[in-house]
């Protein structure tokens, strides 16, 4: 099974670019989605983004991420 999470674009150079995704940056590739910018949400699994998303979708799939990070079994 493969995740995919949503994160913030912050910064674009080509075909690079910086996520966010609270609090966490890191950098990925933008080789399958050159048409994000800066502000975008997209979808990151495995270093790259693989499609852009509204920003509600992106919100509330991290808020239910964070949900479950609540659960203590």
């Amino acid at each position: 099974m493969c995740l995919a999470v949503p994160a913030q674009i912050v910064k674009k150079d080509g075909y690079l670019a910086e996520v966010e995704l609270e609090g966490v940056r890191r950098s990925i590739s933008l080789h399958l989605t050159p048409e994000a910018k800066v502000g975008d949400y997209v979808l990151v699994h495995a270093g790259y983004a693989i499609s852009i998303v509204d920003a509600e979708e992106a919100e509330g799939t991290l808020e239910l991420l964070r949900q479950m990070n609540e659960v203590s079994y």
